[in-house]
């Protein structure tokens, strides 16, 4: 649920905080008043698109910030995943604009605009009148299906996704093997070359280092032994070296040892250092003796070198690409040279995934000509109490083997017929806006079971209805509250009386600058908000009473 919305130097907003209850949340105001900026900010928040010129005159930044509460498994569950955890089971979701950039928050971790819109799609769904003309195109029709089909439905879309995408692998695999004897013939050829010439070369991983290193230390073994020798004279030398002048130090000292204990101690460490000395002689020795090697052996090293070299040069940089291109030169082999049985293999697999893919898609196609049958009494049922008066509802679904998707084969249409005699035609072709806005609320209300996200907004889904119509359209919102918060701006005071929450949004002047403000009203001035909605310019007594009645009726109705 969306708790409060906070904005700062946004559009006319200067500053305005508010906090939203559950249920019904009612936002109205004049025209022109900045509804829609607020909801705008609402979208800035979630992700949505940044324009530095939203930014209030004069000053250097805007700010929006959302804070949502929910105990949600599913949205906590993503959030995790997000590496994105909530406080006190709270998301306070942030966005900052300036002249430069824009920073996202969510619980004061920077987050990209993408990370946060991630998230949103769990939080909150907001429907205006680009969403009211997507229920014209097909596939939004087919996500509305698909959604009230539920889980069911979504195992087997899962399913032939799997299949379906290996199908295609095979298919295209198969598209592919479509050589002539002659091309067969050149490509195993080339194939039996590179896999000899790489097996021939009996490589290991490694190998390649422990050559550079040998090569490196022979063409460098002159400079090596020169150094090493001057280490052993220095050390193990005559009449000079380090192991005769410690020798002769050890030799002075044992010489008054007797003397005082602590001689004794400087004459045992000096023995240890002896010792050292002539481990490290010793090693030094082993080592010299390595450096001894005849021009055989540096050929036969350069030659192995550069025959890796080469490989790796042709094959791939290490000695890793290499093995790994001999092993696929290697199935090449077998399988061009058996190639006719190779083909038919992967021809009868094709025959077999599509047979699943066709299985899974007629699965797919009966539950949702089930649901479209379900769906559609409950649309049209929710239709005649939106005041269609003569109403006739259809969901077609039709499959088609030509139009197979890792979705399944199903195209998806809404059809409507409102006048007695008249043949159902799809949406686009017979509703107006004020029809189509009711019928995105009777399907809305339809799948409130079905629908996780918490949060709806509705900015001006009462477009183009009033009277009768618009009492009924406002009962309907009610019921819709009953399981789900909604925040909802409107011009229709029908809709209006059943608020929990009832926000005004109207425009000032401050320091002959124009202002948007938000209130939360109280129960009188709910009323008379109300009665401003009834009565236009002047309002009357009369009025006040007309409006204090339907706020009464929406009470007994709740």
């Amino acid at each position: 649920m969306l708790e409060s919305l906070k904005v700062k130097n946004l559009a006319l907003i200067e500053e305005a905080e508010v906090e939203f209850g559950s249920g019904l949340n009612v936002l109205t105001g004049e025209t022109g008043a900045g509804k829609s900026i607020l909801i705008g900010s609402v979208n800035l928040a979630l992700g949505g698109k940044a324009d530095k010129d939203l930014i209030r005159s004069g000053e250097e930044f805007a700010y929006v910030e959302l804070v949502f509460f929910t105990k949600d498994e599913k949205i906590l569950k993503k959030a995790e995943e997000m590496d994105i955890f909530p406080e006190d089971d709270r998301f306070i979701i942030s966005r900052k604009i300036s002249q430069t950039k824009s920073v996202c928050k969510i619980n004061g971790e920077t987050v990209t605009a993408k990370q946060t819109k991630e998230l949103a799609e769990y939080l909150l769904d907001i429907h205006g009148q680009h969403e009211h003309q997507s229920l014209l195109k097909e596939s939004k029709q087919k996500e509305i299906l698909d959604v009230f089909c539920g889980e069911k439905l979504e195992k087997e879309k899962t399913d032939l996704k799997s299949i379906y995408s290996e199908y295609k692998t095979v298919k295209s695999r198969l598209a592919e093997e479509s050589m002539d004897e002659t091309a067969r013939k050149k490509e195993l050829a080339l194939a039996e070359f590179e896999y000899n010439e790489i097996s021939d070369a009996n490589l290991f991983e490694g190998e390649d280092d422990e050559l550079e290193n040998a090569y490196k230390k022979m063409v460098n073994a002159k400079r090596i032994m020169e150094c090493v020798g001057m280490a052993s004279e220095c050390t193990d030398g005559d009449e000079g070296s380090a192991g005769s002048l410690i020798g002769r130090a050890i030799r002075e000292l044992r010489s008054v040892e007797n003397y005082d204990d602590s001689v004794s101690d400087l004459s045992n460490q000096l023995m240890e250092i002896e010792d050292y000395l002539t481990d490290f002689n010793r090693n030094l020795y082993s080592y010299m003796q390595t450096l001894e090697f005849d021009e055989g052996d540096f050929r036969q090293t350069e030659d192995r070198l550069n025959l890796v070299n080469h490989l790796k040069a042709k094959y791939g940089n290490s000695i890793e690409k290499v093995l790994n291109h001999g092993k696929e030169c290697e199935e090449t082999i077998e399988k061009l040279s058996n190639y006719e049985l190779f083909k038919t293999e992967l021809q009868n697999r094709e025959k077999e995934l599509y047979a699943k893919v066709i299985k899974s898609c007629e699965s797919i196609s009966e539950i949702r000509k089930e649901g479209a049958n379900a769906l559609k009494e409950q649309i049209g049922k929710a239709l005649l109490e939106l005041n269609f008066m003569q109403v006739e509802f259809e969901i077609a679904v039709e499959a088609s083997e030509d139009k197979i998707t890792a979705d399944g084969y199903d195209s998806v249409q809404m059809l409507i017929s409102t006048n007695p005699g008249e043949k159902m035609k799809p949406l686009a072709f017979v509703v107006s806006g004020g029809e189509l806005s009711r019928i995105m609320l009777a399907i809305k209300t339809c799948l409130a079971s079905k629908d996780e996200i918490e949060t709806l907004v509705f900015d001006e889904i009462d477009t183009g209805i009033s009277g009768k119509t618009a009492w009924m359209v406002a009962e309907k919102m009610g019921q819709l509250a009953k399981s789900h918060q909604l925040l909802c701006i409107t011009h229709l005071p029908q809709i209006a009386a059943r608020a929990n929450t009832h926000l005004l949004i109207e425009k000032s002047l401050k320091q002959d600058t124009t202002v948007t403000g938000i209130s939360m009203l109280s129960e009188e001035e709910s009323i008379e908000e109300l009665a401003r909605m009834l009565g236009g310019m002047s309002i009357t007594d009369a009025v006040r009473n007309n409006a204090a009645e339907m706020k009464k009726m929406a009470k007994n109705e709740l």
